[in-house]
């Protein structure tokens, strides 16, 4: 199916394929009722204002009512989200995705009062009440995190107020997503024999990764070409939604966007430079790679489309069972309870929507809120590189899934700093399988291919891009404009040092980089790949080499939910973010992969 030479139509892929809408609800019709109960039921939250210093029993009711309707919001975004995600072109998803999008913020407008309110009672009454009402004690973590942050949180009057800019202020991350992946239409990319292949945000990485060298070029320089053609537009649009970010950073008198941000989830700044220059510390692994990969592939000059060409032309077929099965076997350390669960949501519950067809967003993303499933969103093509996507998103899905199990509503959620751990400790620990299990030269450069393929997205290209995102958001706190000339510009000089000499810069394709990446949308949110992936291999390294209760240390982390900071819970299971340490681990393990690499396609 993922090799056909035309993206099918939705309704011509099987529904074991598709992710399970009717385990959520069983019709639009029965999503629409939810949606007008949720709405009828805010008021129950909001009737609660000004109310919660008159006793433990109603800060109960409304962590009662305020859990129900967060369960009940987030069953009615997920519906419509994923709906959405799979045919963007579907009108009628799009709308109930925007539907979804302004209940929510109706909700986050109804609970505004009460982080401000909860700060202007007495913190010993509080801790009292705490101690002495079972249903109150586990707010311990939340009650702290907002004293931490009480000299960010406004009155109700501007609380409220943020709360309501949640769904408008979606609007340029919405508008991107449509037009990038519903208005734009590729041309078709050329193969060395002169026949066309369908580009589309589905099938681009199956080209890319494919040996056709002509068919590679065509279809980077065609995808890249449409974004270029709405350059303006699309520059005016993150524009924009920085300058959102710039806002509610001085409206919450934090003093840069890089402080807001981390700050949520406890993270000091120096964080992310301290990845920003480890980074750069290392590119010369990078100027090493690209060396061999030239050599392996026999160019006289490296393009950036050859960066995913196969280096072994041995591929094999990876059907959508087969990649469950060793994905199982590669987390088989985790213990039977968590292997059992993952098959059964990968094979028998429908987690997984498939297959790429006509109007599928691009990319891949684990989706889920208490009361659903972790649903997961992407194009399978049969390959290394779509197996080792699943087993990513399969661990956002199972950190959903424990955290859920043993958090309450209130700390189901998990940052993104934890999120990025456990989808790249999946890929760490299947891949470590493979390449242990499956002896064939050919095979092992595949693999070690998907894990450069990998590594070269979360340990060069977010970092990169991390480093744009700082530069243009400090740009726009000192009130400069941002052009779609000065974004390209930009970006090609980051990658230019990323790829040294060995990769030949088209500094217009090649710049227009940033505006393929919706995630630049979320506030820093591509550094954590980075920090994520360097903390995935150092936990995996733990479970690896048998250290005892590692498994049961990384299970802890999973369970935790957001119930502690980020930091905290990392520190935990066995790896500080806060020193260079894991980053330095994780580029041994890249060099390692590189020295192996070498003396295979040598050989």
């Amino acid at each position: 199916m993922a090799n056909s030479s035309t993206v099918p139509l939705r309704s011509e892929i099987g529904d074991q394929f598709k992710w399970n809408a009717p385990s959520v609800f069983a019709s639009v019709e029965v999503w629409k009722a939810a949606c007008d109960a949720l709405k009828d039921d805010l008021p129950a939250l909001s009737a609660l204002q000004g109310h919660l210093g008159d006793g433990p029993g109603t800060i109960e009711r409304a962590v009662d009512v305020l859990e129900d309707l967060i369960v009940r919001a987030g069953q009615v975004v997920v519906y419509a989200t994923m709906s959405h995600a799979v045919d963007m072109a579907d009108q009628a998803a799009n709308r109930m995705a925007s539907q979804a999008r302004g209940l929510y913020g109706q909700l986050q407008a109804a609970a505004a009062f009460i982080d401000p309110e909860l700060l202007t009672l007495d913190r010993d009454t509080l801790e009292r009440w705490m101690r002495e009402r079972p249903r109150l004690a586990m707010l311990r973590h939340y009650i702290d995190d907002l004293y931490r942050q009480q000299a960010h949180v406004r009155s109700p009057e501007v609380e409220e107020l943020l709360g309501m800019l949640g769904d408008p202020f979606s609007g340029p991350a919405m508008t991107a997503g449509v037009l990038t992946n519903a208005d734009f239409a590729f041309a078709p990319a050329i193969n060395s024999e002169g026949r066309e292949i369908p580009v589309t945000q589905g099938t681009l990485n199956r080209i890319l990764a494919g040996s056709d060298r002509e068919a590679r070029r065509t279809a980077w320089e065609h995808h890249t070409d449409a974004y270029l053609a709405h350059k303006n537009t699309l520059a005016s649009n993150l524009a924009t939604s920085i300058k959102q970010s710039v806002f509610e950073m001085r409206a919450r008198r934090y003093k840069s966007t890089l402080e807001a941000s981390l700050f949520e989830a406890n993270v000091p700044v120096e964080v992310y430079h301290n990845l920003i220059t480890t980074f750069r510390k290392h590119l010369p692994t990078w100027h090493r790679y690209w060396a061999i990969r030239q050599r392996a592939l026999g160019v006289s000059a490296l393009q950036p489309y050859d960066v995913w060409a196969p280096l072994t032309q041995e591929k094999r077929e990876i059907p959508y069972e087969q990649a469950v099965e060793w994905i199982g076997q590669g987390l088989k350390p985790m213990g039977e309870d968590y292997v059992r669960v993952l098959r059964r949501g990968a094979l028998e519950e429908r987690w997984v929507d498939v297959y790429p067809t006509q109007g599928k967003r691009a990319g891949a993303f684990s989706s889920g809120r208490p009361g659903t499933h972790p649903f997961v969103m992407m194009s399978y093509n049969d390959n290394v590189l779509s197996m080792s996507t699943l087993a990513h998103e399969l661990g956002h899905s199972m950190h959903s899934y424990l955290a859920w199990q043993h958090q309450p509503i209130l700390y189901a959620d998990y940052t993104l700093f934890a999120a990025e751990v456990a989808s790249n400790f999946h890929q760490a620990m299947v891949r470590a399988y493979l390449l242990e299990t499956q002896v064939e030269p050919a095979f092992q450069i595949e693999v070690i291919e998907e894990a450069m393929s990998n590594f070269y997205r979360y340990f060069l290209v977010m970092p990169t891009l991390a480093r744009f995102e700082l530069e243009v958001h400090q740009r726009a706190e000192r009130g400069e404009g941002l052009t779609a000339d000065d974004m390209n510009a930009l970006m090609a000089d980051l990658f230019s040092e990323a790829y040294d000499d060995r990769i030949q810069v088209d500094c217009e394709r090649v710049g227009i980089t940033w505006a393929t990446f919706g995630h630049l949308y979320r506030d820093y949110y591509v550094y954590q790949y980075a920090t994520g992936i360097s903390g995935a291999h150092a936990l995996a390294q733990r479970i690896l080499s048998g250290e005892a209760g590692a498994v049961e240390d990384y299970l802890g982390f999973l369970e935790a939910g957001g119930s502690a900071y980020p930091l905290e819970a990392l520190q935990r299971a066995g790896v500080d973010l806060t020193s260079s340490e894991p980053i330095e681990v994780t580029f041994g393990i890249l060099a390692n992969l590189v020295d192996r690499l070498e003396e295979l396609v040598s050989a």
